[in-house]
């Protein structure tokens, strides 16, 4: 088996502190990974088939380390990362000289429009500075015509569907996926691998903040990365299950609750 997409949760502090954050991240939360440990386990990875990194949280601009990972990995592996952007506006250049090869910035309300419009004035500071970028808006069931005014916003605002991910609220009011589509008006849109089934990805692994690996970012099942190599990853992996992580989205038959 080849992971080909990495994705590590660097810490789960957050001064944003969304109630609805799928893995409780807010001020005062923490983490177990140090620079040299997130380098030398994306390295290893890399030597063994990894292409992309995904460095998320919580907030991964409040881990003090970000640009020395993202400098140290330049040119070895895809480097992406996923922020609220609270932070981006004083810290562009930094992140700008550290060279990812491309950001997503969210947004978690679409009905604030303060949010809706920092979000893509960064966006296009980001593209304007050669980094490529994206939003990824959060959508629920309850914030569809939200959703559906905000896509039309960001269209407006110059970025092309490929550059706005619908990512569905998971757990509780999750839209389903033709909601989703909708929020779109019939244009192509992008969306995560598991809005039709869910079920594990060969190719993608998550590790939260405390080491403990998933198939994906939201699920319960995990088992503690005892190695952080390549080899513990594997061993980790070996056998471990996927629960659903809720919603109206039923479970494929290779998903079957672990």
């Amino acid at each position: 088996m080849t992971i080909e997409r990495l994705s590590i949760e660097l810490t789960r502090a957050c001064t944003k502190g969304c109630a609805f954050c799928y893995n409780a991240s807010g001020p005062g939360g923490s983490g177990s990974w140090t620079v040299e440990g997130v380098v030398e386990f994306a390295r290893d990875c890399a030597d063994h088939g990894l292409q992309a990194l995904s460095l998320g949280g919580g907030e991964p601009m409040e881990f003090a380390g970000l640009y020395a990972i993202l400098r140290a990995l330049d040119g070895r592996i895809f480097r992406s990362l996923t922020t609220h952007g609270l932070h981006l506006d004083g810290e562009l250049q930094r992140l700008v000289d550290a060279r990812p090869d491309k950001v997503h910035v969210s947004v978690h309300f679409p009905d604030r429009e303060a949010e809706l419009r920092r979000v893509l004035r960064q966006v296009l500071a980001l593209g304007a500075a050669g980094i490529p970028s994206g939003v990824n808006l959060l959508v629920s069931e309850s914030t569809l015509l939200a959703a559906r005014a905000a896509w039309l916003t960001l269209r407006a605002g110059g970025l092309s569907p490929g550059q706005i991910l619908l990512l569905p609220r998971r757990g509780v009011d999750s839209p389903t996926p033709a909601q989703l589509a909708r929020v779109a008006g019939g244009e192509r849109f992008q969306s995560v691998t598991c809005l039709l089934a869910c079920g594990p990805s060969p190719r993608f692994v998550s590790v939260d903040a405390a080491g403990d690996v998933g198939w994906c970012s939201y699920t319960t099942t995990r088992a503690p990365l005892l190695t952080r190599d390549h080899a513990g990853l594997l061993r980790a992996l070996d056998g471990l299950g996927l629960r659903f992580c809720g919603g109206k989205l039923p479970l494929a038959p290779r998903a079957a609750a672990g």
